[in-house]
């Protein structure tokens, strides 16, 4: 299965993304497929509800191939780190973002197998931007409120001199 990657407006992306109880086939194959929407993209994770599927889990890869992680958690954060940060789902826009600096996931593997894992920087970043499009939450909602409106503006320009429809042809990038 191709999967299109969701983009700001849809209403999937605000949803709270449901705990998966039986790690199954069925969740293997969503993982699988949705690695090459991500490589597409050119994106280094990808949120199970970028692609319209309700379920905690994500896949990333920084370099050392795909990676899944089912019901993740983040159980521990330190420091802070501000980074230019973007999201598949508002394609063409990035913002500098302030999250903590390392993070203590957990989470399953597609074996059921229990995962933890010490995060920094890059790493603790992704971590932390998909678990927020497991909660319904977007990039958008880390800016102040000037910085939301001005992003919000600029994402309407990007959309009416695409058009509606071409926003998510491929659903991937604009320039």
């Amino acid at each position: 299965m191709t999967y299109q990657i969701r983009v700001l407006g849809d209403p999937v992306l605000r949803q709270e993304a449901i705990s998966i109880e039986n790690i199954d086939g069925r969740i293997a194959q969503i993982a699988k497929d949705m690695v090459p929407a991500m490589y597409e993209a050119e994106g280094i994770g990808l949120a199970a509800p970028q692609v319209g599927i309700q379920k905690r889990l994500f896949v990333y890869d920084i370099g050392e191939g795909p990676q899944t992680l089912i019901n993740p958690e983040i159980i521990d954060s330190d420091g802070e780190w501000a980074f230019e940060e973007g999201c598949l789902s508002v394609p063409g826009m990035s913002f500098e973002i302030v999250r903590p600096k390392q993070v203590h996931l957990v989470g399953r593997d597609l074996e059921g197998n229990e995962i933890s894992i010490e995060a920094d920087e890059l790493l603790a970043r992704l971590f932390q931007h998909e678990l927020d499009h497991l909660e319904g939450v977007l990039l958008l909602d880390h800016l102040d409120r000037d910085q939301r409106k001005a992003a919000l503006s600029r994402w309407r320009e990007i959309q009416l001199l695409r058009g509606k429809d071409d926003t998510v042809a491929g659903g991937l990038s604009l320039p």
